[in-house]
Order: structure tokens, then sequence, then C-alpha cells
């Protein structure tokens, strides 16, 4: 009776010790987006960007501008999308641009995937990304650190 009662008190030990791992680890995550989605709020401000749009939230946490409506064909999960933009951090700092890429949107970080859809052809305006749907903790190269919140002028030229 002894043998069961120490390995019922290691299943529960066990099972404690993954729910305050899990809980850490989650409000980690919840942290790290509260504070990806304050410096995007603080961005909107100091950049004047109400001026341009109605800035939209998702759930995920990311923001969006319409500031150009295109012709009202939006593209799905499914689509190749031709996008004139150009990226950059909240400290402004350029880490990309293309004035025709080309792509499947299945082939893209999650805030695009998310984002683009929001853009009918045509369509211009900003998404803020904020890390978990962007590069997360690793960044991207040399010039977009872990946790960095992503910034995108997009104009939807076909798909």
């Amino acid at each position: 009776m002894r043998g069961f009662q120490n390995i019922a008190m290691t299943k529960i030990a066990f099972f404690l010790m993954m729910l305050v791992c899990f809980t850490a680890c989650k409000n980690d995550k919840d942290d790290r987006l509260e504070e990806n989605i304050l410096e995007i709020e603080q961005y909107i401000i100091d950049n004047d960007l109400n001026d341009l749009g109605i800035v939209q939230k998702t759930e995920s946490g990311l923001h969006y501008i319409v500031q150009k409506e295109g012709d009202g064909m939006f593209p799905t999960s499914e689509s190749v999308v031709k996008v004139r933009y150009r990226g950059f951090l909240t400290d402004n700092s350029i880490f990309d641009q293309n004035p025709n890429f080309e792509t499947p949107l299945s082939n893209v970080i999650e805030g695009w995937k998310e984002g683009i859809p929001k853009f009918s052809r045509g369509g211009s305006g900003l998404l803020l990304i904020p890390s978990k749907l962007g590069y997360g903790s690793r960044g991207a190269g040399s010039t977009i650190p872990g946790y960095a919140v992503l910034i995108f002028e997009i104009e939807l030229l076909d798909f």
C-alpha cells in the first residue's frame, strides 16, 4: 500500500510541477504580447497614426490601418499576392523593402497571413505586428531583434 501512495504522490507532484511551468511559460508569452501591444499603441500616438485612418485591432494583437480602399476583392489564405512594402521597427529603422514582392500567403509570417487579407486589391495601409506574429524571440538576421514589433507600409498590388 505504501508503494502505491508513493507513486500517487510522485504523479501529483509531477502534475503540479508541470502546471506551474505551463502557467509561468504562458504568463511570459502573455506579458511579452502585452508589452508589444503597449509599444504599438505608443507608436500610434507618437507618430499620429490615428490621422491616417481608423486603427483596427484583432484578437491576436495585430493592429492595422486601411488608408486607401481597393477594388473590394480580398485575397484568401491560399492566394499568391503581389505587394509593394516597406518594413521597419518602432525606432523607424527600415529593415526591408520591395516594390514588387510576390509570394503565396502561406509562405509569410503570421502577421502578414492575418493582415494582408484585410486589404483589397489596390488598397494600402499599415500593419503593426506584435512579435508573436512576426519573428518571435529569435528575430531575423542582424536587422530584426528578438521580440521586435514589425511595422509594414503595404500596398496590395494584385493576387
